[in-house]
């Protein structure tokens, strides 16, 4: 390791920026996160730093001068004249400023780490100036991994320290923050509800103690299949989680996401026969949050489209125990996105509808009649072995053989694979291209195509 990483006081320092234009303006918005007093140093200045010397955030220096450097605890430089940038570099250096020059390593005493910035936490990430594409694509990883509300939870529980230390025995200090910053005061904070996250916090300092860990259930969406489409909330159910129970079509590569010592339980259901019925699912994860467990019962795409998850609310509730939805990427949407179809088309298509090829044993299949309209936009779940039907549905309809149809297996994974056809050859297209699940048909009837239909009717007539 070459450098020290280390975070300095700024607040009331001097910070001098040498150089008028982007490349300076870009450091001077990081600057701007602290309490640092900035001087620019240029005889012109782009758009950005004159309203930001306008503002009074900043003053303008035109000239150089021999208090330039004076009291400065960083100069970042980039005028654009390598022979200035050296000469302003050994006068900053020499008036015992810390010097970063640019894209100029070799000018360097300190490098601009890629930052996390979630205040009063704060995470920098290095590479000691030798791939800095690299720093900013790691900046990504965690910014994934750090809630954007995390800076406010922690400034109010650092504003209760001094409290905690008063009214809280050193030995339960620990368990108490582990309380505070993963339990229910912390989820209630995460979701939006600031004054119910201090209540709780501050109502457990009052008590001494903190609260006897409640259970917790996420019902997650795991998405289509990628790993990098999980929203953040669902990254950070996935890492708080004591226990996950993780369905068939969830990619190993989600779980590699959650905590190491996380138990992982696969409940994954075979369409005909399975070990895992629905009520013995329910009365897992039930189980597990009441002896005070986070429990995230992770589901591919969506949890609210044809994901059961109200059965799994409603198990929760009648036990009492606190129960959320993570929505996840649906696969209606991530096959809208592998074809570049959108979903709704000015002119063409105004309504999307969802809708399942396999309903409850027992249960009548949806009506399609309702659904052939002009203008719709049709997402077939779990309608591969239902493809005849739904072709010979849709077309006594009366949506037309050459309505497009698009064909996409496994989206949005390695495995990948899409075929299009119209809905006239849509059980023969299947059967040709050997398609199984997990796919999903897109049915598109554009308004244009019932237009030309009826036109084409009056000129028969």
């Amino acid at each position: 390791m070459k450098n020290f990483p280390m975070f300095l006081r700024m607040d009331n320092r001097r910070v001098v920026l040498c150089g008028g234009g982007e490349e300076v303006a870009r450091k001077a918005r990081l600057i701007l996160k602290t309490e640092a007093r900035i001087t620019i140093l240029a005889r012109t200045l782009d758009a950005e730093l004159r309203g930001l010397v306008a503002s009074g955030r900043a003053e303008h220096q035109a000239t150089l001068d021999e208090r330039t450097f004076e009291t400065a605890a960083l100069v970042f430089i980039a005028t654009g004249d390598d022979a200035l940038d050296e000469r302003l570099a050994g006068l900053a250096r020499a008036a015992g400023a810390v010097v970063n020059v640019i894209d100029r390593p070799e000018l360097c005493d300190a490098f601009t780490p890629s930052i996390v910035d979630r205040d009063p936490v704060v995470v920098a990430i290095g590479t000691e100036g030798a791939a800095p594409v690299l720093g900013r694509a790691i900046k990504t990883e965690v910014e994934t991994m750090l809630s954007p509300r995390l800076g406010g939870f922690v400034a109010l529980a650092g504003r209760l320290r001094a409290e905690v230390a008063e009214r809280i025995a050193p030995a339960a200090r620990r368990g108490f923050w582990e309380w505070a910053f993963t339990g229910e005061a912390w989820r209630a904070h995460l979701a939006g509800h600031e004054r119910e996250a201090a209540r709780l916090l501050k109502d457990a300092v009052a008590e001494g103690q903190a609260p006897e860990s409640r259970g917790h259930i996420a019902l997650v969406g795991a998405g289509p299949g990628a790993r990098d489409l999980l929203t953040l909330r669902a990254v950070q159910r996935l890492q708080a989680a004591d226990v996950i129970f993780y369905d068939r079509l969830v990619d190993p590569e989600v779980l590699e996401l959650a905590r190491r010592d996380a138990d992982r339980v696969y409940v994954g259901k075979e369409v005909g026969a399975s070990a895992w019925p629905q009520d013995r699912i329910d009365r897992l994860i039930v189980a597990e949050a009441a002896q005070g467990r986070r429990v995230v019962r992770l589901k591919s795409g969506d949890p609210s489209v044809f994901g059961r998850a109200s059965e799994e609310i409603a198990a929760a509730r009648a036990a009492g125990i606190e129960v959320e939805i993570v929505p996840g990427i649906t696969a209606g949407s991530a096959a809208a996105a592998a074809t570049l179809q959108p979903l709704t088309e000015r002119g063409e298509t105004d309504t999307f509808v969802i809708t399942t090829g396999t309903c409850r044993p027992g249960d009548a299949d949806p009506d399609r009649a309702l659904l052939a309209r002009p203008g719709t936009s049709i997402a077939f779940y779990m309608a591969v072995e239902k493809a005849a039907q739904v072709q010979d549905d849709l077309m006594a309809a009366g949506a037309p053989a050459c309505c497009p149809v698009d064909i996409v297996a496994s989206v949005s994974t390695g495995a990948q694979s899409h075929v299009a056809t119209t809905l006239g050859g849509l059980s023969e297209k299947v059967r040709e291209a050997g398609i199984t699940r997990p796919a999903i048909l897109m049915v598109r009837y554009p308004k244009p195509m019932a237009r030309a239909a009826e036109d084409g009717a009056r000129q028969v007539a």
